[in-house]
């Protein structure tokens, strides 16, 4: 067996590698009381540092010192920690935002690193948590504002709670379910979403405010039809159409966030670098039959009264339930497993968190090569297989396979846990 966290034959890397995963859990540990109170309270004014750390923007009239101070006080979720989410949440933290939330379910590999600006080799080497390595990162781009991190998978359970009290939520994933449950939270919570995909050398970009503008669900169709798009994964992509969407993403965050909404793009931009193209038509209006944008409120300029949140999270409930079909598996069971379209992953998520001491145990006497930092451990088998274990979730990624039913098998294997109340495949 070989542990490539902790090469004995190898100390100077050793010693980086206990250097690199120190300086990530320490400005973890400091995340939000002490900078959040310096850098994010209501009324706080630019200071002198500010004035010239932010000076060219500040320069720069539509924002000039009143957007700056509104910068400074401003809170946003970034979804997706990616190619797209780096990108914006550079944009985000250099602007000066004075809280940034972030989360993402994956950690940081090889193949990442031709577009994924925020991470490097050794992010890679160390299987980092691209929450963990992005929020890292952020904190050395500027330290005079907060960083919160999640590493997690957005479910329907959790992803109201992330987007609590934040202006605006940027989308930074990689696959239509989650773009669709963040758009119908937003316009249940009446908080805008700035949608973006890239794919190829083509991408996409529009803000959809609630009250104002159509919900994505109406404007890309439902789940079935955005998951039939293609993917990075199946298409490939190139690093200049990521940056391109996230430039105009991270432009209408700043109209926004500065208070300058009037000058708000109201379009839907759809563009190609290769060959070059581009294609620019109005946003439609909230549909008045969709259960989602047909009775969003804009959003309210000193925030959402709580009451009208609670509100607009029982009528999102309440669609998903009235929508949803049977389905031809079991419904409840011990393993959860979604497959992640062009990855040969399998995503499982269990009711409980695993033992991930005893399940590293396990993997040593079976020779497989461990990789493990404070996030996860990751096994690569001797068939070619690789098993992603979170801590403190039930979650684990399986690569190697692209069948869900195969991916339980390899887990219930690997746990000596036979699966006997089926499992639910979504």
């Amino acid at each position: 067996m070989r542990e490539e966290a902790c090469m004995a034959d190898d100390p100077a890397k050793e010693c980086g590698m206990a250097e690199h995963i120190a300086g990530l859990t320490n400005g973890s540990e400091q995340t939000a009381a002490g900078r959040q109170k310096e850098t994010a309270e209501p009324g706080r004014s630019a200071d002198r540092t500010d004035m010239e750390r932010y000076s060219r923007q500040i320069r720069f009239a539509p924002i000039g010192p009143e957007g700056q101070r509104r910068l400074l006080e401003a809170s946003v979720l970034i979804v997706g920690a990616g190619a797209l989410g780096a990108s914006l949440a550079q944009h985000m933290a250099r602007a000066g935002v004075g809280r940034i939330r972030i989360v993402d379910r994956d950690f940081v590999e090889p193949s990442n690193l031709q577009r994924q600006t925020l991470f490097d080799e050794e992010d890679a080497r160390l299987a980092l948590p691209k929450a963990a390595a992005a929020a890292a990162k952020l904190r050395r781009i500027n330290s005079g504002i907060a960083i919160e991190e999640h590493v997690a998978d957005v479910t329907s359970a959790n992803a109201a709670a992330l987007a609590e009290g934040v202006q605006l939520v940027l989308d930074g994933t990689d696959n239509a379910a989650t773009r669709l449950l963040m758009s119908d939270v937003c316009f249940a919570l009446g908080i805008p979403f700035l949608y973006g995909g890239a794919v190829g050398a083509s991408g996409m970009s529009a803000a959809l405010v609630p009250g104002e503008t159509a919900c994505l669900r109406c404007l890309i169709g439902g789940d079935q039809e955005a998951a039939d798009a293609g993917t990075c994964e199946t298409e490939g992509v190139i690093s200049p159409i990521v940056e391109l969407v996230a430039a105009l993403q991270a432009a209408e965050a700043l109209k926004w966030l500065t208070g300058r909404r009037e000058s708000l793009r109201r379009t839907w931009i759809s563009a190609s670098l290769w060959p070059s193209e581009w294609r620019e038509w109005r946003l439609p209006g909230p549909s008045r039959d969709c259960a989602v944008c047909g009775r969003a409120k804009p959003p309210a300029e000193s925030g959402l009264p709580m009451e009208r949140a609670e509100a607009g999270l029982k009528r999102l409930a309440v669609r998903e339930e009235a929508s949803a079909a049977p389905s031809p598996r079991p419904t409840a069971g011990p393993i959860r497993a979604a497959v992640l379209c062009g990855r040969d992953t399998v995503q499982l998520t269990l009711d409980h968190p695993l033992p991930l001491e005893r399940i590293e145990e396990r993997l040593r006497a079976d020779g497989c090569i461990i990789t493990r930092n404070p996030w996860l451990i990751r096994a690569e088998t001797g068939d070619g297989r690789r098993f992603v274990v979170f801590r403190g979730e039930g979650r684990v990624l399986v690569q190697g396979v692209s069948d869900a039913e195969e991916a339980v098998r390899g887990l219930t294997e690997l746990l000596h846990q036979p699966n006997e109340e089926g499992v639910t495949v979504r």
